[in-house]
């Protein structure tokens, strides 16, 4: 899949999963003062010592450049569990598209902006129990991983959550 259709179907997601319903915290989003590099290593690093594996990074800059967005610092950090993601995958194929998991992560001015889908906004499209308690671990997984991320945080918008509210 090249980068310009990743963009468009990431944002598509992200846009439609926050209008599904008000008050809902269907994104997670921090600010952090770490400059940009320092963020995503940071950040890899953090989802490492929560027993995820990165399995790549994806560099989205054309694709938005293309589209008329004006950043050069825009990534997208894909991770996972190997075998949680061979399970889900085999056993919940509509799944796929939400696997492995992903963080975006991009620089605006002196503050880069670190986002994901919160997993537990899939919980309302499937009523299985065993996916409803893995979207919740993922949730509290990515709580966590964005909380220690935030430096000098302030809350960024409806929705979002502050370092009180992580771990």
């Amino acid at each position: 899949m090249n980068a310009k259709r990743f963009v468009r179907m990431f944002l598509v997601l992200i846009c439609s999963l926050g209008w599904t319903t008000a008050g809902a915290q269907n994104i997670l989003t921090i600010r952090s003062a770490q400059d940009f590099e320092q963020a995503i290593t940071s950040l890899q690093t953090r989802i490492e010592t929560h027993g995820y594996k990165v399995t790549h990074v994806q560099r989205c800059d054309a694709g938005l450049q293309s589209l008329g967005y004006g950043t050069d610092l825009y990534r997208v950090v894909f991770f996972g569990k190997l075998e949680e993601v061979r399970h889900l995958s085999t056993s919940y194929s509509e799944l796929i598209p939400f696997l492995p998991l992903k963080i975006a992560v991009f620089a605006e001015g002196e503050q880069t902006i670190i986002s994901a889908l919160n997993p537990s906004s899939l919980g309302k499209f499937y009523a299985n129990a065993e996916l409803r308690i893995q979207f919740k671990r993922w949730e509290n997984d990515l709580r966590s991983i964005l909380g220690g991320m935030q430096q000098s945080a302030v809350k960024f918008a409806a929705g979002t959550f502050t370092s009180a509210d992580a771990d």
